[in-house]
């Protein structure tokens, strides 16, 4: 992606000008589970009698229904353009079996989507990530790093996150926690998907570096998942040389 594209102007690529026919995923869901839930759904939906998955629909309630069984139910009744079906999903929502919790959440978006895009006779874009979302944007979790790998002071702190508050306020984005761990900043952050993510950045830190050259121009963002401090530390053991950071 070039830096100053955005998921919005990607989405725009591929599916044509779909304005606001398009959903994010609120919720933070392993992306191992979304991954097997949306194979499981490919796989599982080739046949199916919507009037046979509607008569048992009951089923998923009962206690000696295993996971396995309910996992395939909740699929059918995920790909049935039926308020029934919704409903239904939507009622297991209220009291899951702990294991499926994020499956039925995935379940209860599909159906929701299905049914959209029959009511409004418009295709519905999903978009899905490890960390989920917030309304219209997308969260992320980013690492920046001390450039010569030294503790951070109090003032380059105080520096990092000035900056970041007038950035994300000019851009609409959020910063929903900011923490630092000796040479490490990592902030959890939502950011709108008409926002170049790569421009932010790189802004911060231009604009932090002006008081001392202290920011590594090399950082780690991502949206799959939150990064333990050991994660981090492997990592830029594993890649040093390449952030150019003196040690």
């Amino acid at each position: 992606m070039k830096s100053k594209e955005n998921i919005y102007d990607t989405i725009r690529d591929l599916f044509g000008d779909v304005k606001n026919n398009f959903n994010i995923l609120q919720d933070q869901i392993d992306v191992d589970v979304q991954t097997e839930y949306f194979e499981y759904s490919k796989n599982h939906n080739l046949i199916i009698n919507p009037e046979d998955v509607i008569s048992n629909k009951e089923d998923i309630f009962q206690n000696h229904i295993s996971i396995e069984d309910k996992k395939c139910m909740l699929v059918k009744l995920a790909s049935i353009d039926s308020v029934e079906a919704f409903r239904t999903i939507e009622r297991y929502l209220k009291e899951p079996n702990h294991s499926l919790r994020d499956w039925a959440k995935l379940a209860f978006l599909e159906s929701k989507l299905l049914l959209e895009s029959k009511l409004l006779d418009e295709n519905q874009v999903l978009i899905s990530t490890g960390l989920g979302g917030k309304g219209l944007k997308l969260r992320y979790f980013t690492v920046l790093l001390s450039d010569t790998g030294e503790i951070l002071t109090r003032l380059q702190k105080k520096i990092i996150v000035s900056e970041l508050k007038y950035l994300f306020k000019k851009h609409d984005a959020e910063v929903e926690n900011i923490s630092f761990s000796e040479d490490i900043c990592t902030i959890l952050s939502v950011i709108p998907i008409n926002v170049s993510v790569q421009d932010i950045f790189n802004n911060l830190i231009k604009e932090c570096n002006q008081f001392g050259g202290f920011l590594n121009k090399h950082y780690m963002i991502t949206n799959l998942k939150i990064l333990t401090i050991n994660e981090i530390r492997e990592f830029i053991d594993e890649n040093f040389e390449h952030l150019g950071r003196i040690y």
